[in-house]
């Protein structure tokens, strides 16, 4: 099994439990050309460095509040099926969070 395709995330123990699905249902995407995107709260970003293993490391741009903001970030398979990662803000927050694949979403 790999990380490829669309994930709801179902949690994000550091913020409240509203803040995620603000202005979307947040979810992280990897697609099979290393890339991908997510949203959660008023983020959104493009992920650069994704992968068709079961565990990736990726960069990321996009914006929060309409203000630029960049980092980095993981994600890896659990045991269970589920995917667990951070979304990490150059010189800021950490975001953790687990996601559940989508239902329509399979493996790329």
């Amino acid at each position: 099994m790999n990380l490829l395709g669309r994930w709801r995330i179902v949690e994000m123990p550091d913020y409240t439990d509203d803040y995620p699905d603000m202005v979307e249902p947040a979810y992280i995407l990897f697609d099979d050309h290393g890339s991908g995107e997510f949203a959660f709260g008023c983020v959104t970003g493009q992920i650069f460095g994704g992968g068709d293993t079961d565990a990736v490391a990726f960069q990321w741009s996009g914006s929060d509040e309409m203000d630029e903001v960049c980092g980095d970030g993981w994600a890896q398979l659990q045991p269970n099926g589920s995917l667990e990662g951070q979304i990490c803000f150059h010189g800021g927050d950490e975001a953790n969070f687990i996601a559940r694949r989508e239902p329509s979403s399979t493996a790329c």
